[in-house]
């Protein structure tokens, strides 16, 4: 079958098995420097796909899949693209089709998790519900341009599972990827793949032992992705800085790269290294963890000034916020969270100042640059406007950059560390004060939730929060 003038073949290859949190773009192009042949995606449910819009993120050189929140969900590039499977959790065929034909510009193959034992996969794997299976297989086979595969469980017995196994293949789909356990077995159950699969020749061995066409290879790929190399993996931290490398330049979100560092260090997490990952609160945090500053630096304004050659390029994309900007009190301002004490921000300063003053709340209005996709935000306190000049890559950096413009305006605490913010710490002095068994006592105020208040999003600014597990 040919996909993007490439042939994609299943036979006698090394494939990156599709991991939850773990399959995101910079992990995929590493497996494919050392060694992979073909890479899958994590898991993505049609449900959540079928939100998205497909947006060609010139900054990046990338093909992004985004929400309506506006967080990717699928972000891929040209590197991948003869390469990449895209497996999606369906169990609706032409929802299934609606994903496939979403994606198949951008992607060499379609896969159909009916293995895990995840309920949004499970509701297609029950054996006797086989029927629906085939119609999901089926339809993806006749109504997308690229190859499609399955991934399954073994059934109970093996008369079981070569009886699906050969009603699966009479679909024409283009391979089968078989998990050798049962659908009732997490990965605690059996385990072990590090065990047995150190290096590439051991791979090699378990392809002999299995007599099986080609090898998924999972967390031992996870834990160094160097497993597929021929003359044996690299060294832990020449892989791990490598990573990092594809995720600053690949704007992948910090969450997800401190998640994928935590899996290859493992047992090294509490060491000095591990400890500072751990503490890291910024892509920029993790790269100074691992002796990356300047390579974040230099890589974040090369990214800058692109942006910025895209906007002279675009000039109407790069007007302010749709509004009256006469009158806005505005600061090039950026929020630094390394700067400011992890229990008090601005947003939290200007609202405590607000209810001192007996003046209404903060009403913070944020918007999204379509080309970019940064947020600028703009807050009103007591009929006055506050924006900082800066575009920010979430709102809620957004909200805290205008909300220190309107303190700096003002002369008042902004919540630095070794800055006092007296109202704020008398507060809390005075809820520590209190007699716990006073039934009266009430429960002191969270500093988080003085944040959760509405806002007016002007065109769909959200927040960007990254899937969990």
């Amino acid at each position: 079958m040919i996909v993007n003038n490439l042939s994609l073949c299943y036979h006698n290859k090394l494939i990156l098995a599709p991991m939850v949190r773990v399959g995101t773009l910079p992990m995929r192009l590493l497996a494919l420097d050392y060694g992979a042949d073909i890479v899958y995606c994590e898991e993505l449910i049609d449900l959540k796909m079928l939100q998205c819009k497909r947006v060609v993120n010139e900054a990046l050189s990338t093909v992004d899949f985004v929400a309506p929140d506006d967080r990717v969900v699928f972000r891929t590039c040209e590197r991948e693209q003869s390469k990449v499977v895209f497996q999606m959790g369906t169990s609706d065929a032409e929802r299934a089709l609606a994903v496939a034909r979403l994606v198949e510009n951008d992607v060499a193959g379609i896969d159909v998790n009916m293995g895990c034992p995840k309920e949004y996969s499970t509701k297609v794997n029950c054996f006797h519900c086989t029927l629906h299976k085939y119609r999901i297989l089926s339809t993806l086979v006749k109504g997308t341009r690229r190859p499609v595969t399955c991934k399954i469980r073994i059934l109970p017995s093996l008369e079981d599972t070569l009886s699906l196994v050969k009603r699966i293949e009479r679909t024409g789909i283009a391979a089968i990827a078989v998990h050798g356990r049962f659908r009732s077995c997490l990965f605690l159950t059996i385990g072990g793949s590090h065990d047995h699969i150190q290096g590439y020749l051991d791979i090699e061995d378990f392809r002999r032992a299995t007599a099986a066409s080609s090898v998924m290879v999972a967390r031992a790929a996870m834990w160094n992705p160097s497993i597929f190399l021929r003359e044996g993996p690299r060294p832990l931290e020449e892989v791990m800085q490598k990573y990092i490398r594809y995720a600053v330049q690949y704007d992948n979100h910090y969450t997800n790269t401190k998640y994928c560092l935590c899996q290859m260090l493992r047992e090294q997490l509490e060491s000095p290294q591990g400890r500072l990952l751990h503490a890291a609160q910024s892509s920029q945090e993790i790269c100074e963890a691992f002796g990356l500053g300047a390579f974040y630096e230099e890589t974040t304004r090369d990214l800058d000034a692109r942006r910025a050659k895209l906007l002279a390029r675009s000039p109407e994309e790069a007007e302010e916020p749709a509004e009256d900007t006469s009158g806005i009190i505005k600061m090039a301002i950026k929020f630094d969270r390394r700067a400011y004490s992890p229990q008090i921000t601005p947003k939290m300063c200007l609202l405590e100042w607000c209810r001192r003053e007996k003046l209404a709340q903060p009403v913070y209005e944020t918007v999204q640059r379509p080309l970019d996709r940064l947020f600028s935000s703009v807050v009103t306190v007591a009929e006055r406007k506050y924006q900082s000049t800066l575009w920010d890559k979430s709102k809620k950096l957004a909200e805290q950059a205008a909300a220190i413009v309107c303190l700096r305006s003002q002369g008042l605490p902004e919540g630095r560390l070794g800055e006092e913010s007296p109202s704020l710490h008398k507060r809390k002095r005075e809820a520590l004060d209190q007699d716990p068994g006073d039934p009266t006592t009430q429960e002191p105020a969270v500093p988080g939730e003085l944040c959760k208040k509405p806002f007016v999003a002007l065109a769909g600014g959200q927040e960007s929060p990254l899937e969990g597990w």
